[in-house]
């Protein structure tokens, strides 16, 4: 007998309308394809396999009809597919750091332009952001069959079209050039860097993650979460790539009101503190956030002043 009962998962934040066990009801009425995935484990839950992939994604397109609106959505195949949850618990917190710079009040609407950078072909993040607060959104990467696909997710969700534009990213090597114009301005960016160093680290990674999943040995991993090269992976590691975020940054200072990244990895903290250091960033600030086991964090880093701090949420 399946137990229906829906426990609150109180790690992630409040607002996060993924507090509470999965609604497998809910969710296969809203997409009856995620149905053959759903089975009852052996503590009496309904659940899914996480380690496949065709599951995951089941799930995801469950999860943004059931609670984003979102009617058309796809991934090309071994593309990321993101953990929904978590990636919320990003945009709610970013919205608490924007609230605590005006007068605690979360500023909605689309004068509040966030810079999504690497927004792979998912989208997430700017379709959370819409629904929650309807913020705007430039996604940017330097994969252009991933923005291509981001641009058939808007143009088949219309209220997408006029929140979300896109930009390829020309030259690889750089994260702000060629995407922050002289006239912009953003309350914040975004970004979910990619971890490891080399596609070798990235395949030990995932061969442990899969193994955890299935409590297996396997040498040859499919990827439960998908993932490209430019998503895993870049040369310097996940803080070779915030580094460079960061020296960066600074040439837009009074462009961006919050830089943020996740860290995935704790041990890059210090290293990332001394560069905001180097570099003269006004005030910097690290959240944590907990999935479940996971405890993950981004780092917010300003160089604006507290006076134009208040300048700026009072004139956006």
């Amino acid at each position: 007998m399946k137990n229906t009962a829906i426990t609150e998962k109180d790690t992630l934040h409040p607002r996060n309308p993924h507090r509470f066990r999965y609604d497998f009801e809910k969710l296969t009425q809203s997409f009856p394809e995620l149905q053959p995935f759903v089975f009852v484990n052996e503590h009496d839950l309904e659940t899914i396999d996480f380690s496949n992939p065709d599951a995951v994604k089941s799930l995801n397109k469950a999860i943004l009809i059931a609670d984003y609106d979102i009617q058309n959505w796809d991934i090309p195949k071994d593309y990321l597919c993101p953990p929904i949850p978590g990636r919320a618990d990003y945009v709610h917190y970013i919205a608490d750091v924007l609230a605590e710079s005006n007068n605690g009040i979360i500023p909605l609407g689309e004068n509040i332009i966030g810079l999504d950078i690497g927004i792979g072909a998912n989208c997430i993040y700017p379709i959370i952001g819409y629904e929650a607060y309807q913020w705007n959104f430039v996604g940017t990467d330097i994969d252009e069959k991933a923005l291509q696909n981001c641009k058939k997710i808007i143009s088949e969700n219309p209220k997408l079209i006029d929140s979300v534009s896109l930009q390829l990213q020309v030259e690889p090597r750089y994260i702000f050039k060629n995407i922050i114009l002289p006239e912009d301005k953003f309350a914040f960016t975004i970004c979910n860097p990619p971890f490891h160093a080399s596609q070798d680290e990235a395949t030990k990674a995932t061969i442990r993650k899969v193994n955890n999943l299935e409590n297996t040995r396997t040498k040859n991993p499919i990827l439960n979460f998908g993932g490209q090269n430019t998503e895993l992976w870049c040369e310097g590691g996940e803080i070779g790539f915030i580094t460079q975020m960061i020296y960066e940054s600074v040439k837009y200072p009074l462009q961006v009101f919050w830089f943020t990244t996740l860290v995935s990895k704790k041990d890059n903290l210090k290293s990332i503190y001394k560069t905001l250091n180097k570099v003269g960033a006004v005030e910097v600030k690290t959240i944590e956030m907990a999935q479940g086991q996971k405890i993950s964090r981004f780092v917010a880093w300003t160089f604006l002043s507290i006076k134009q701090q208040k300048d700026w949420m009072f004139s956006i």
